[in-house]
């Protein structure tokens, strides 16, 4: 008879935890990983300090043009206005699924644009109803989209790619091709100043007014349009399954619907933060360059919301916008003059694959994109 005594299983603990907390150390790195790849959040606030450290240690060894500092990462807000705006646009019909995007937002900037020059600049109406004009037109034009395709079932690419043809057309037309430069509207510039704003004991920071009047309030009624209401929830619905959101009684084209709308009426107030920064109405504010539409739209996949629809979230699209706007800022020292703007959408073009790669390798490994 054999007498050796086999060595005593240790019973599990009751928290369910590890005995050996070596093994937790070998899992951190995992544990990470995972969690860069679907905590859009965490990824891309390692990024933004990744640009902001860089930058600010270029500058301190004299690589840049100019010192690239607190109080111009402030001042570079300016441009983060429209881009936060417009990629919350983008959140709201993306998420609405079905192939949700919104192609003609710049071509609704620019023609609301002029609507608001005329009403403000050569009608003489009170600026704050000139301002519910514009958000109404915007909202209009944003109807049109989502009726063709919440309605009449058109797809969402070709429908936006139509109207933005027609709506940056009729802004071309309808002043003869001649920008609302009136002196109400040069006036208008001083919405777009910068305020002195105490932070600490430290000299005041330069920040664009448009944050505090535009942008903040944006995104705080679309944060709690998304997160604390029933459009909320019935719009990640419909795009996570429109099939079965409807037959839970859920209005799938009435919500898709409301989502081109919203997504107009934010443009439409993005053509009136356009008119203060270039103190004129001009017919080619909203597509001039690259337009407004793609570096929306790469905000908006950069910041984690899935182009199939159903997952999004606003702290993402915000993250991505100071990332995309200090990149920027970094690069336009570093590179000075136009090479500067052609290393800027370089750099576009490479965070859209990345974001698109990210969110194929996150879905295929963990079944997530947020």
């Amino acid at each position: 008879m054999s007498t050796v005594v086999s060595p005593p299983t240790q019973a599990p603990r009751p928290d369910g935890g590890s005995t050996h907390p070596q093994s937790r150390a070998r899992q951190l790195p995992a544990v990470l990983l995972r969690a860069l790849l679907t905590q859009r959040i965490v990824l891309l606030l390692v990024l933004l300090a990744a640009v902001v450290i860089t930058m600010t240690t270029l500058s301190s060894r004299n690589y840049l043009t100019a010192p690239f500092d607190l109080p111009y990462m402030s001042s570079a807000l300016i441009s983060a206005v429209p881009l936060v705006m417009l990629g919350l646009a983008q959140l709201l019909v993306i998420a609405s699924g079905r192939g949700g995007i919104d192609l003609s937002v710049g071509a609704i900037v620019s023609l609301t644009s002029m609507v608001f020059g005329f009403a403000y600049g050569e009608w003489g109406w009170p600026l704050w109803i000139a301002v519910l004009l514009a958000a109404g037109f915007g909202g209009l034009c944003g109807a049109v989209n989502g009726l063709l395709i919440a309605y009449v079932g058109y797809p969402a690419l070709i429908t936006t790619l139509a109207t933005y043809y027609a709506f940056s057309s009729l802004a071309i037309v309808i002043n003869d091709q001649q920008p609302i430069s009136t002196a109400p509207i040069q006036e208008f510039f001083s919405s777009a100043r910068s305020i002195q704003v105490p932070v600490g004991g430290g000299d005041p920071l330069p920040v664009p007014l448009g944050t505090l009047t535009f942008l903040l309030p944006t995104v705080l009624v679309v944060w709690v349009l998304l997160n604390r209401t029933t459009y909320g929830r019935r719009l990640y619905g419909i795009g996570t399954n429109d099939v079965a959101a409807e037959w839970a009684g859920i209005d799938v084209r009435r919500t898709r619907f409301t989502a081109y709308l919203l997504a107009g009426v934010i443009s439409g107030l993005v053509a009136v933060v356009t008119v203060a920064q270039f103190a004129s109405a001009r017919p080619d504010a909203g597509v001039t360059g690259s337009g407004m539409a793609l570096p929306a739209i790469t905000i908006a996949v950069l910041g984690g919301v899935a182009i199939t629809g159903g997952i999004g979230r606003v702290a993402g699209v915000v993250l991505a916008t100071l990332l995309i706007v200090w990149l920027n800022a970094g690069i336009l020292l570093a590179v000075p003059g136009n090479a500067g703007s052609q290393f800027q959408l370089f750099a576009l073009g490479i965070v859209l694959v990345f974001a698109a790669l990210l969110n194929g390798l996150t879905s295929r490994r963990y079944g997530t994109t947020g």
